[in-house]
């Protein structure tokens, strides 16, 4: 029988010679001489011994104390299948490979290195948070959070000298088969680098260690240790981030389909550096070693999406709602009817990072339109898609080679072998759900799936596999599908094993029915993964003997009248069941392992097949949210026009539906300022925009009755007024930090949105912000819309003929239970400014405030007022040349984007005609004012 040994002690470590002065000023280093024995490699992942669908210990640090199981002498040599697996690995600088870790949590798994300058110097860093299942942060984070378990590693290098600032960006999933790549220049603020960190929310961060020297860390890395408290930083030698030698990864790494990679980033110097770090780390140090040929490897810059940074992601509750992360009142929630883990992954990253190409959105939105319109497409679709496990976990563990051949490795090769059966056997499935479809999209994926090497595969497994092994729920019925996997007579002796585990299960029943007759007791046989087969039982204590169990029943649990319990013979008889299990375990292990060699040259076509489920799976969450609520495909022009829009996640919070109101932004006014008594609806509103600009720029529908929308390369938000203690800052440090980071980071096609700027300061000082920021957006031509209290920054528009001044509708109703006026909200958004003067004390009356204080405050505000406040008057030369500029916008927009008859743009243009004279009216009229 095979007994794999646990050894009882931590792997040696021997310590590397260090100067006094390295060890004084980084602290304990170690030299890992990686060996190819168990004993002194670091232990395992879980990664590439868990079967699919259940965390590894790379998401969670609690299984790092298991150490890896010595393989007897009776399993297959290493590198048995899939050809040599060390072929690309380098062992040349193997044995000096120097890793630094910041992480001052101890790692059984492999011992602690070095503590940064950062976490050495401050107490508060020397311990990490803990990971909680729903969030990749701690909620005091400002990082826009993932929802799911963080398995993403990243390498970050930074240019020196002249090219300080050029970033190159490496970043592997432990749970799927994919590198990114990126490489791009970043200002002084890197808010780029940021962004795409908080986007992949990394479970462990690796840097150069000449980027943290004692006293003297660059500035990248202090931004990224201060931005990400809870992600795991290892430094590594600078040497390791070798271009060449990424180069070579590459190559050796990159499935065929997938090679044209190589074009594009022969010349991106940072990032194959990058990638070189990055692989010799997860090899030597995560233990996972890839197969030759297996991974799919890309190249995403900075230019194919639009930025949205992590503040604005946590302001609009894209992930996390901010009052209760558990809820799914987010932009997540509401659009996310996924059926795979795939898709929910995909709809998280597209919702971070929207797209910006105009011809991608408008096929995906062209799909969802065809979903829609054809019911038996959407119900055939959503049935398959359903029935899809996470295909791309299922990748990543069939790519990975395992350097210890233990049991756990064997029962997760089979696991994946008979889920990889299972997706199969839903190509065809898919591909007849999709063979009406029309548009370009459908049709693309629809001629992915008549890839040949799907039934090649397939037909290579049904050889060695039942036709009846499947995917099924419970730990029992997999155990059951994994033992009679492979097809009789392949091998004589796993027969053999087979028919004596189910000598041994028949006993098991038979034995529990004995009891039960001899006790006469209501006995049952249960099954669970870690206590094997047991005994239960529900009956009320009263009717047991004595009001207890026989003797003859140990390790007794109750829960009120379930009874859960064994016995010395039950334990016995489940020993030698667990042993029978390791043989046919074995035995099979060695028949899929052949299988693998076979099939492996065709497995890359499932990278086509994940990517389509993902999609498919997204397209089809995007069509249900619609059939919930009355959304509007959007168009997209130069102008974001949005006729009777409303707030997505408060229409899933409120009885009734939201009130609807109208957007208009154009180049020739591409400034609204908005103004409104407190609670009448400005901050929920600029959310609604900017929710609505993602929806569209994702290529979901959006909710109002037309839409139009301009391509917003960035989103800006500044919303929150709360302070951050973390940071040192107060409510107005935080405003100032937050709208600098705006001002250097906008351009021409950004779209702003910033509410009530300047309020954490006096009165004088916050209007002076405002108008020199104002003024400073007034430059660019993008899209801002700016919420505020400051009356007197309506006037601005005298000056800026593009800004439009805009305000939330309140009216004044009459309280005869306390005879006092009271204001109805009414949310709606109308031109001009707004006429209401001292909202803040109607609402102060409102509030329980004593009336002599209230009383009073009024009285010192209107001499305050009468002071300060002027008369403003027009200049008429404003006035006409304002009428001329706005005719001028609309009939720039008009020859641009019309798509109106003859009949209709004579008609639009005669209305025009009589605007601009209406307007040119009113100059005058001002004029004649002015002269009297």
């Amino acid at each position: 029988m095979l007994r794999p040994e646990v050894s009882s002690t931590s792997p040696s470590v021997p310590a590397a010679s260090t100067s006094s002065t390295e060890a004084r000023s980084q602290g304990p280093r170690y030299n890992f001489g990686f060996q190819e024995t168990p004993q002194s490699r670091p232990s395992a992942k879980a990664s590439t011994s868990t079967p699919l669908g259940t965390s590894g210990a790379a998401g969670d640090r609690s299984s790092s104390s298991s150490l890896p199981c010595r393989a007897p002498s009776t399993w297959p040599a290493q590198g048995s299948y899939f050809g040599n697996k060390r072929s690309y690995a380098g062992n040349a600088f193997a044995s000096n490979l120097t890793f630094d870790t910041s992480s001052s949590s101890a790692r059984d798994n492999h011992p602690q290195i070095l503590k940064t300058p950062l976490s050495a110097g401050n107490p508060q860093r020397s311990g990490h948070k803990s990971w909680t299942p729903q969030m990749g942060y701690s909620a005091t984070s400002s990082s826009a959070v993932s929802i799911h378990s963080p398995s993403v590693i990243v390498a970050v290098v930074e240019g020196r000298g002249l090219a300080r600032g050029e970033i190159g960006m490496a970043s592997i999933d432990l749970k799927s088969p994919q590198i990114i790549l990126s490489q791009f220049a970043d200002n002084t603020t890197y808010a780029k680098v940021i962004t795409k960190l908080k986007i992949l929310s990394p479970l462990e961060i690796i840097m150069s260690n000449t980027a943290c020297v004692a006293g003297n860390s660059t500035k990248l890395f202090t931004l990224i240790t201060e931005n990400f408290k809870c992600a795991n930083f290892t430094t590594v030698q600078r040497k390791y981030f070798n271009e060449t030698k990424g180069l070579e990864y590459i190559e050796q790494l990159c499935i065929a389909e997938f090679s044209t990679v190589l074009m594009e980033v022969q010349s991106k110097y940072y990032c194959l550096a990058a990638v070189a770090a990055l692989v010799k780390y997860v090899e030597f140090i995560q233990n996972l070693v890839y197969a030759p040929k297996s991974l799919k490897i890309c190249f995403q810059g900075s230019e194919q999406t639009a930025m949205i940074d992590s503040s604005s992601a946590q302001n609009l509750e894209l992930l996390i709602n901010n009052q209760d992360y558990r809820n799914n009142h987010t932009l997540f929630g509401v659009l996310n009817y996924t059926k795979t883990p795939g898709g929910s992954r995909r709809l998280r990253s597209n919702i971070l990072e929207p797209l910006i190409d105009i011809e991608t959105i408008n096929m995906r939105l062209d799909c969802v339109q065809e979903l829609l319109q054809d019911e038996e497409l959407f119900f055939g679709l959503q049935s398959v898609i359903s029935r899809f496990l996470d295909t791309e976990q299922l990748l990543s563990v069939l790519v990975q080679i395992p350097k210890q051949d233990t049991v756990n490795a064997a029962e997760s090769k089979i696991t994946n072998l008979i889920y990889l059966k299972h997706t199969l056997e839903l190509v065809d499935p898919l591909k007849i759900a999709l063979k009406n479809c029309n548009t370009p999209l459908l049709r693309a994926y629809y001629g992915s799936l008549e890839d040949k090497r799907f039934g090649i595969i397939l037909e290579k497994i049904k050889t060695v596999i039942n036709d009846d092994a499947r995917y099924m729920k419970g730990c029992l019925n997999m155990r059951t599908q994994k033992c009679y996997a492979v097809r009789c007579n392949i091998n004589e002796f796993l027969d053999i094993a087979r028919r004596t585990y189910t000598e041994i299960v028949d006993d098991i029943a038979g034995m529990i029915s004995q009891l039960a007759e001899k006790y006469g007791l209501p006995l049952r046989t249960s099954f669970s993964s870690a206590r094997g087969f047991f005994i239960q039982m529900t009956i009320d204590c009263t009717a047991l003997p004595n009001n207890q169990l026989p003797s003859e029943f140990i390790k007794i649990s109750k829960v009120k009248n379930s009874y859960s319990f064994t016995s010395a013979d039950l334990i016995k008889m489940n020993e030698r069941c667990q042993e029978s299990l390791r043989e046919i375990y074995h035995m099979t292990y060695m028949i899929v392992c052949k299988l693998l060699s076979e099939i492996y040259e065709h497995i890359h076509c499932l990278y086509k097949l994940s990517d389509t489920v993902s999609m498919l799976d997204m397209l089809l969450s995007f069509a249900h949210a619609c059939t919930l609520s009355d959304y509007v495909r959007p168009e997209f022009t130069d102008t974001l026009a949005i006729k009777q829009g409303w707030h997505p996640i408060l229409e899933r919070i409120s009885v009734e539906k939201p009130i609807a109101n109208n957007t208009y932004i154009t180049e020739g006014s591409n400034f609204m300022i908005i103004t409104g008594p407190n609670m009448s609806g400005k901050s929920t509103y600029l959310k609604q925009i900017a929710l609505c600009q993602i929806m569209a720029q994702i290529g979901s529908y959006v909710p109002a009755e037309y839409s139009s929308f301009r391509i917003a390369e960035q989103i800006f938000t500044r919303i929150s007024t709360d302070d951050d203690i973390e940071t040192n800052s107060s409510t107005f440090m935080k405003e100032m930090k937050e709208i600098a980071y705006i001002l250097h980071n906008a351009n021409d096609k950004s779209l702003i949105l910033i509410d009530e700027l300047g309020r954490g300061t006096n009165t004088e000082e916050g209007i002076g912000i405002c108008y020199a920021v104002c003024e400073y957006l007034l430059s660019l031509k993008a899209f801002t819309l700016f919420a505020t209290h400051f009356l007197e920054l309506c006037h601005i528009d005298v000056l800026y003929p593009n800004v439009e001044n805009m305000h939330f509708e309140v009216q004044h109703v009459k309280n005869n239970s306390r005879n006092k006026e009271a204001i109805l909200y009414t949310y709606k958004l109308s031109k001009g400014l707004t006429e209401e003067k001292n909202y803040g004390l109607k609402a102060a009356e409102a509030s329980s405030l004593p009336p002599s204080i209230v009383l009073e405050a009024k009285e010192i505000t209107t001499q305050i007022t009468g002071q300060i406040l002027q008369n403003q008057r027009r200049i008429p030369e404003m006035e006409r040349q304002r009428a001329v500029y706005h005719l001028a916008t609309r009939l720039v927009q008009t020859a641009r984007n019309s798509r109106l008859d003859p009949d209709s743009l004579r008609t639009y243009l005669s209305n025009l005609k009589k605007k601009y004279e209406a307007d040119l009216s009113r100059a005058e009229q001002v004029s004649e004012r002015t002269e009297e």
